[in-house]
């Protein structure tokens, strides 16, 4: 993983890398904040290095840049993987893991 994307997920339960303007990361955002989670939000088309933060997600997979999702500093992947999880019953088990939820 690129070292600047390693800092900004270092020590966090949850990251989400988004764009404000994103309905499915707004999708996301919804998903992971609905078990009582609170994720450290990156909105790329807000912040000054959000293309140099991009560049280094589309390294990452074949999916869409935004959003994408680390869960315990562990990438998840984008919305497909993350609903794939959900769909699995394997997601409350990551947040509990990443201590991002208690219960």
């Amino acid at each position: 993983m690129d070292t600047a994307l390693a800092g900004l997920v270092k020590d966090k339960a949850v990251v989400i890398f988004s764009k404000s303007t994103c309905c499915m990361s707004h999708t996301v955002k919804s998903l992971i904040l609905s078990y009582g989670a609170n994720p450290t939000v990156y909105e790329l088309d807000e912040i000054p290095n959000g293309k140099q933060i991009e560049r280094a997600l589309v390294q990452l997979g074949p999916h869409e840049v935004v959003p994408t999702v680390f869960i315990g500093q562990k990438y998840i992947g984008g919305p497909n993987e993350l609903m794939s999880h959900q769909l699995r019953g394997t997601l409350v088990p990551l947040l509990r893991e990443a201590r991002a939820i208690w219960i």
